[in-house]
């Protein structure tokens, strides 16, 4: 007798938000007035990020250095006035800012104290006691603007950091973020729905991605509006795409399948949906677990299918997050097949299944031009839990043929024994992996004879996968018999 466990789908509350040891915030400065103190080239250097920001800088310092004085004659943005003299309490009404360079504990304390009482945020350079707030390293593709912090901790790490991303943000970027600012209040009072003017923003995005050494030109707006006018209804219709989310590292997304999340009002997903993967996804959208897990309680997939339907009639995104790829053994023809049925238009994303997420981490190849000719996904789990009973069990006994056998766990000792039956040498190199390329992963090898026994005494936890074939001698070599994480 079988006993179906099932559960409802439940909506997934969006994870709070992790400590930050600093909160970052973009200040509105143009026009507004900067206090800064001191003559050094530190001072110089924080007065020319605040008129770049357009403030009206004035600084105070008896003796200002060779950079004030040019940046004096040369601030971009703002304006920068120095006075000769050293700052005092009345210099702080009015103005938005205050940093200073001060040579001592005592005079920064002095300053910060001043700045404070006129309710000025205040930063001291390099005294991060006496700061309410940090400037950080900035990546500048003004009006796009990243800024990066380490809390004062690492310095030098943030800089790396910031080179990083210099290297990977096309300069062009800055065009095109200044034409988005231009465009967006003509936009906003073109006629074109909420969902049409998003659809908009995802054009105009995917399109300066592809080409960021480009000026956007006028045309490029009138294009994009009227392709996205030309839809009428269709940009408030809801639809479907299902995703692949692999086999568990988040780093093995597709940019297909980020840019599906992060567009998306509703997020199905299962539960072997790494949590990493739905930080790609926007906060707001709302995200709910239709997990259905081998033996345990799982939601209905009339149930998931009636979500899916239902949601995208309303006119949502809907991505259906799956594990792996949404085709092997994701029951995607069913869903699929729901959505055409009620009129929905439907999309699929794949991913990397588990078979090739777990080969890459044993750095083996799952075909060989002399040792495996053919590479075969099987299931080993039928609907009833039990093994299926139509299983080609030639071409499973096949010595030229890799095989990989998704959801094994309960029946692998009876599929090797009828794999032996049919003809599969009982020595032929075998490996079970649960949690492939997750931090928790671990590896069992063996041979199609002994790996029942080991899975068996394993006190494994994830989805696991089983692999078998020639291409498996070298990680079912002796010194790996034992279970191993894989780092």
């Amino acid at each position: 007798m079988t006993i179906t466990l099932t559960r409802m789908p439940t909506e997934a509350r969006s994870p709070r938000m992790e400590p930050l040891a600093r909160l970052p915030v973009f200040l509105a400065l143009a026009g507004r007035r900067a206090l800064v103190a001191g003559g050094t080239a530190a001072a110089a250097w924080k007065a020319e990020l605040l008129a770049a920001a357009g403030a009206a800088v004035e600084v105070y310092a008896p003796e200002p250095g060779e950079e004030l004085a040019a940046l004096a004659g040369d601030a971009p943005g703002g304006s920068v006035v120095i006075h000769r003299r050293a700052w005092s309490t009345s210099d702080f009404t009015g103005a938005a800012i205050a940093v200073a360079a001060c040579d001592s504990d005592h005079e920064a304390a002095r300053f910060t104290a001043a700045a404070r009482a006129a309710g000025v945020p205040v930063n001291v350079i390099d005294r991060p006691a006496f700061c309410d707030f940090a400037f950080g390293a900035i990546v500048n593709r003004s009006p796009l603007v990243i800024g990066i912090s380490t809390d004062g901790a690492a310095p030098v790490f943030g800089q790396a950091i910031r080179a990083k991303l210099e290297a990977l943000i096309p300069r062009g970027f800055a065009c095109w973020a200044e034409a988005a600012r231009r465009w967006r209040a003509e936009l906003k009072s073109s006629g074109l729905s909420f969902n049409g003017r998003r659809r908009f923003w995802q054009h105009f995005t995917a399109l300066a991605i592809q080409h960021p050494g480009r000026v956007p030109e006028r045309a490029d707006y009138e294009r994009l509006l009227a392709g996205t006018a030309a839809k009428g209804d269709s940009v408030d219709t809801g639809s479907v795409t299902l995703v692949g989310a692999g086999p568990g590292d988040p780093e093995l997304l597709t940019l297909r399948a980020v840019r599906a999340l992060q567009s998306a009002d509703v997020i199905l997903f299962d539960d072997l949906v790494s949590p990493a993967i739905l930080e790609f996804a926007r906060r707001e959208a709302k995200k709910m677990l239709v997990g259905k897990t081998g033996h345990g309680p799982s939601c209905k997939q009339d149930e998931i299918n009636r979500l899916m339907v239902t949601f995208a009639k309303a006119g949502r995104r809907v991505v259906r997050l799956k594990g792996g790829d949404p085709m092997i053994f994701g029951r995607g023809d069913e869903e699929i097949t729901a959505c055409r049925r009620a009129g929905v238009a439907v999309e699929v994303v794949p991913g990397i299944t588990a078979a090739q997420g777990a080969a890459s981490r044993l750095k083996l190849s799952l075909t060989h031009r002399d040792a495996a000719r053919r590479l075969q996904y099987v299931t080993g789990h039928a609907s009833n839990g039990g093994l299926p009973d139509d299983l080609d069990w030639r071409s499973l006994a096949d010595p030229n043929a890799t095989t990989a056998i998704y959801m094994p766990m309960r029946t692998f000792g009876e599929f090797s024994a009828q794999a032996i039956l049919a003809g599969l040498d009982p020595a032929m190199p075998a490996a079970a992996v649960c949690a492939a390329t997750r931090p928790q992963e671990s590896v069992i090898t063996g041979t199609v004879a002994s790996l029942p026994e080991r899975l068996a005494s394993a006190d494994l936890h994830g989805p696991v996968l089983v692999l078998i074939g020639r291409t498996l001698a070298d990680a079912a070599s002796p010194q790996n018999d034992d279970i191993a994480a894989i780092r």
